[in-house]
């Protein structure tokens, strides 16, 4: 659950940390995303993450101060038993599927339902089709990701973290989001 703190004292504000876990499949660009949106770095020959690594992120939307604590996990098949570890009590998911590569998309649908099992209802879902800057390469239609992102409950994005593309837009939405949970 969201951690809120008053801070008393003249001009009061309100604070909110939450736990946003990225998952999917190996080399989809999970750590390309977080590292592009929290320090604006792009790096073409980024090695895989080995079980996650954790940044934080800091913003201000209305009057409330908000911390993304952001876990990028690991993407290949011999750490997924390790996901239950990092996914605990978050309160936000991006599932990040490749859009030139079809299977990734198909590995969402399988988190989806982990997620759901474990969490319930109660977790912020952004399902996010990255590389658009591949569009000519597309195995995945922005018609099949949005039906089936609407379908359990989740928006869709597209983003590129190579061309920084979409990423502001995902990390706002899905934090406006993460503010309405029920606390």
């Amino acid at each position: 659950m969201a951690n809120n703190t008053n801070i008393s004292g003249e001009g009061a504000d309100h604070r909110l940390s939450f736990k946003v876990v990225l998952l999917g499949e190996g080399a989809v660009g999970k750590t390309s995303l977080v590292l592009r949106y929290v320090e604006n770095k792009f790096n073409d020959k980024h090695l895989s993450t080995l079980q996650a690594s954790y940044l934080t992120k800091k913003l201000n939307i209305s009057d409330k101060r908000i911390t993304l604590a952001l876990w990028d996990t690991a993407g290949q098949e011999r750490f997924h038993a390790l996901g239950p570890i990092y996914y605990r009590d978050s309160n936000g998911a991006l599932l990040v599927y490749d859009i030139t590569d079809e299977d990734s998309f198909k590995k969402v649908q399988t988190w989806v339902k982990e997620l759901r099992k474990m969490l319930g209802s109660d977790i912020c879902l952004r399902i996010v089709g990255n590389k658009i800057d591949l569009d000519k390469e597309r195995h995945v239609s922005l018609e099949e990701a949005e039906n089936y992102s609407a379908s359990v409950g989740a928006k869709h994005f597209q983003t590129s973290a190579k061309l920084n593309k979409g990423l502001d837009e995902l990390f706002y939405d899905l934090s406006r989001g993460l503010m309405f949970l029920p606390q």
